[in-house]
């Protein structure tokens, strides 16, 4: 049986700029972020990390992934 999708927007913790619409399979923390299932993204890539535009620090490029700072807890 698959898992269904969530769309969920995620947002930074400073300024609450929208960084991505992301398809989450399941439940937990997120802690990767396929590429291939960002809806939008509006994050700026410099030097294999992740910003928001107010220059907070998301995470870090991994290729086919976005590992990400912190934790996020969808449910």
């Amino acid at each position: 049986m698959a898992r269904p999708l969530k769309t969920m927007t995620i947002r930074c913790d400073g300024c609450k700029n929208k960084l991505f619409k992301y398809h989450k399979v399941g439940k937990g923390n997120l802690i990767k972020m396929y590429k291939s299932k960002i809806k939008n993204d509006n994050a700026i890539y410099k030097n294999g990390y992740v910003f928001c535009s107010c220059g907070k620090k998301f995470g870090r490029d991994e290729g086919n992934y976005i590992k990400v700072y912190g934790t996020y807890k969808f449910e």
